[in-house]
């Protein structure tokens, strides 16, 4: 059977969020959709970047993973599928967006697994290769101190720059910043708090959003 928290949710999206959407959803049925906002974030369900962001249809491009990770631009080949690269691609030469904004967040259960040790969930552990690629991000910040939890939340916003440094090694990205169409942005969201922190891209630092603090 069908989730009834599905069907009682799109009941309620019909009697209230498509009639007054709808003008909205017969213009992106017929032109296509033409956000200027791509937002990598993680698959979390405390972190949907739609409502964060008070977005309605249309305005932003969502990818969603394990850890709002971003790989580094790696040739394919015949037996490699790569749906976080496949996204960025599409958002940049295809929908020619002009921000890309890499969201992390606090609790992130990924980089907690990765930074205690956590046992494979499977023999195959895609998890924990996925996140094995934030080992020299670990090293950055140094060994665990006595503040684990600060620790944690250390690497969490370290992600986030580490996801920005490997955007410009597609050539797509390179050349849209280069060109001026594309600006790149790492924020942080805190569950608990409902803060959510934008990232200095000179020095790296995370600050409590403000009004004078743009995306």
């Amino acid at each position: 059977m069908f989730p009834t928290r599905l069907t009682s949710g799109y009941q309620s999206f019909l009697n209230g969020c498509l009639p007054r959407e709808r003008q909205r959803y017969e213009e992106l049925a017929k032109s296509g959709q033409h956000p200027e906002i791509m937002v990598i974030g993680c698959g979390d369900s405390r972190v949907a970047p739609e409502t964060i962001f008070n977005a309605g249809p249309g305005e932003i491009f969502v990818i969603r993973n394990i850890a709002n990770l971003v790989p580094p631009c790696e040739p394919d080949t015949e037996t490699s599928f790569h749906g976080t690269s496949a996204a960025i691609e599409f958002a940049v030469n295809a929908l020619k967006v002009k921000h890309i904004v890499v969201l992390g967040h606090a609790s992130c259960g990924g980089i907690s697994a990765f930074a205690n040790k956590a046992a494979p969930l499977s023999k195959r552990d895609f998890i924990g290769k996925w996140m094995s690629q934030i080992a020299p991000v670990a090293e950055r910040i140094g060994p665990p101190c006595a503040d684990h939890p600060e620790w944690i939340r250390r690497l969490e916003m370290a992600v986030v720059g580490y996801s920005l440094e490997n955007l410009p090694t597609f050539p797509a990205v390179a050349e849209a910043i280069e060109s001026g169409n594309l600006t790149l942005h790492g924020a942080y969201f805190g569950v608990a708090t409902g803060v959510l922190f934008i990232r200095d891209p000179l020095t790296g630092r995370f600050t409590p959003y403000s009004e004078e603090v743009q995306l």
